[in-house]
């Protein structure tokens, strides 16, 4: 069964991508013509165009970056990917061990939103495909061991891989299927859970995690050590064997902007926080801070962290207690 412990090297497996994502001021409904649909032909004329760096591992690891972690990405990318990587590395994330495609482009996702916030979105998987080659043992070998993998969705088979490393290796791992839950079979999705340090899900995904499984809520508390169970603007909940729920509150915003990526913040806010071996309701505290401070911002890596603003949030959303818990990560940071 596994324990929580403090950690301090960590690998962050999982999708590295772009995001183009483009705004048509109309309305698509508007250009659907009725009794014609089965003979679909569009163009949309947008008028604004953000790309944006992305990514579920990209994401999480820039959180670790700029809470003072070097953390080591893997993840395959194309060979458009220079710009990108030095935005990474200056940024304090070490990419030795991303995998770059010969042929293939980076990851995309490529959407267009109209004026009622109806979709139409593309995902290009890409060099994301060539992530099942990459070992994480040679990559230990290369960067140094790891002493915890967090497995973020990325190519299915390379998320079973990674899984089946840590096991053999005897490296402590996160589990984080997220929206690849949708992809797995009974089998794949028990082989992601089993054993995991941390188990990472939203409302959806742990009810599709019990759907794929066949497992009660029970059963997967028997395979993890802690399952956080994020829940929007209600915050996160803590959920250990034989323990009660322990809900942990979101920290409130008045000036929301943006919520892509706050999940991956929060992720990065509770990794950095154990690591620095701090108990796991201040660590969850402090994902929140970082969720909330993502949402305050446009773009999933554009969130600044100050410190002394990370203090007053949590003392005013949880007390002075908490913020002190977290000071010793807070004092070394910039």
């Amino acid at each position: 069964m596994p324990t929580s412990s403090p950690v301090a090297r960590i690998a962050v497996t999982g999708s590295i991508a772009t995001d183009h994502l483009a705004v048509f001021p109309g309305r698509f409904t508007d250009q659907l013509i009725p009794g014609q649909l089965d003979h679909v032909s569009l163009s949309f004329l947008a008028d604004t165009l953000e790309v944006r760096r992305g990514g579920v591992a990209a994401n999480i690891a820039i959180g670790l970056a700029r809470l003072n972690l070097t953390p080591v990405l893997i993840g395959a990318v194309g060979h458009d990917f220079a710009d990108y990587a030095a935005w990474l590395v200056n940024n304090g994330v070490d990419t030795r061990a991303v995998h770059m495609s010969e042929t293939l482009h980076t990851a995309r996702f490529m959407c267009t939103t109209d004026a009622e916030h109806n979709q139409i979105a593309t995902f290009y998987a890409g060099a994301m495909a060539e992530a099942r080659t990459i070992s994480l043992g040679d990559t230990a070998r290369r960067t140094g061991p790891f002493d915890l993998v967090l497995i973020a969705p990325d190519d299915p088979e390379a998320m079973l891989r990674h899984t089946h490393e840590c096991t053999e290796l005897g490296v402590p791992f996160a589990a984080d299927p997220s929206q690849q839950l949708a992809r797995l079979d009974r089998e794949q999705t028990r082989s992601l859970v089993t054993g995991a340090r941390y188990l990472f899900t939203n409302e959806y995904e742990s009810a599709l995690l019990l759907e794929r499984s066949g497992w009660s809520r029970t059963d997967v508390l028997d395979r993890v050590g802690i399952w956080i169970r994020t829940r929007g603007a209600e915050g996160a909940e803590i959920l250990e064997r034989s323990a009660p729920v322990r809900h942990v509150p979101a920290l409130p915003t008045r000036r929301p902007a943006d919520p892509t990526g706050v999940g991956d913040a929060l992720r990065a806010g509770f990794l950095a926080a154990v690591a620095q071996g701090i108990a796991t309701e201040q660590a969850v505290r402090l994902g929140c801070t970082l969720a909330t401070t993502a949402l305050e911002s446009v773009g999933t890596q554009e969130y600044e962290i100050v410190p002394a603003e990370v203090r007053r949030r949590v003392t005013e959303a949880y007390g002075s207690g908490a913020a002190a818990a977290l000071e010793p990560l807070l004092a070394d940071l910039p």
